[in-house]
């Protein structure tokens, strides 16, 4: 039992290409997030748990969802890459990080394929820095790349709490969407025009429930409020990545756990499309 294994060149249209992106040189408080892809794939195939998701779709030898393995990149451009096999067989990306600066390079591939992409970004950080320790990209600055190229046509970020005066000028000179957690509520409307990439940063959630990331900011969402917010989605996903666990900061697993259950409820909501 367990997710069908496949080569990025035998792909089918339309299936849903989980590949782990292993990397996380541009994290800026501790690295280990490079350690998660393949952990989140054995949570999601424990013994401990099932392969339902809410919905009661089944994942356990679905044929339209291949674990493809880790694309382990030469330098940072190279990240793409793998995307880029991917689109090209008419296949859906879904890649597992690594840290978050790897969501650049991964839309420099899908705004060719898409380019009125909407982007929807769960994260406690707006990732919107122009610079961090005089690195352009870092995980804290992947969104002001993608938007000062065009490589979006919109962006929508969730559960933000550590707003800068410098993030709050950047969110506004791109015309950000920005959901503050002091602003969030259960009834937020989850629907989208346009093709959608969802990218799920585990840090959204409140320390208390995943443990395991780089960045502990308190405040944040719960599992079931995240789930949720998936689960009313209503939009036409080509896309999604889910980032920042740090195994390394984890306890029994318990974020490993969460990780899987954020990945299977965005393959049920990609597998109904």
């Amino acid at each position: 039992m367990g997710l069908i294994r496949s080569t990025l060149d035998q792909l089918n249209d339309n299936d849903i290409a989980l590949v782990g992106i292993p990397f996380d040189e541009n994290s800026s408080f501790m690295q280990g997030p490079a350690k998660a892809p393949e952990l989140i794939i054995d949570s999601i195939e424990s013994d401990s748990a099932n392969f339902f998701t809410e919905n009661l779709t089944d994942l356990n030898e679905h044929v339209r969802v291949k674990w493809c393995g880790n694309a382990i990149p030469s330098d940072y451009q190279s990240i793409r890459k793998p995307i880029d096999q991917i689109l090209a067989q008419r296949a859906i990306p879904f890649s597992l990080g690594g840290d978050h600066s790897m969501t650049y390079p991964i839309m420099q591939a899908m705004a060719e394929k898409h380019p009125d992409l909407h982007i929807v970004q769960f994260d406690a950080h707006g990732d919107l820095y122009d610079e961090l320790d005089g690195n352009r990209h870092s995980h804290a600055c992947p969104f002001a790349r993608i938007m000062e190229y065009g490589l979006a046509k919109n962006l929508t970020q969730i559960g933000i709490r550590t707003m800068s005066q410098h993030q709050k000028e950047q969110a506004d000179r791109f015309g950000v969407n920005v959901i503050e957690m002091k602003d969030w509520a259960a009834d937020i409307n989850m629907k989208f025009d346009g093709p959608v990439y969802i990218t799920f940063d585990m840090d959204v959630l409140d320390p208390a429930f995943a443990p395991g990331v780089s960045h502990h900011e308190p405040g944040g969402l719960s599992t079931r409020e995240a789930i949720s917010m998936i689960q009313k989605l209503d939009a036409n996903i080509v896309g999604c990545d889910v980032v920042e666990y740090n195994p390394d900061r984890d306890i029994n697993g318990v974020t490993g756990m969460v990780a899987a259950k954020i990945v299977k409820e965005l393959l049920s909501q990609l597998l109904s499309l």
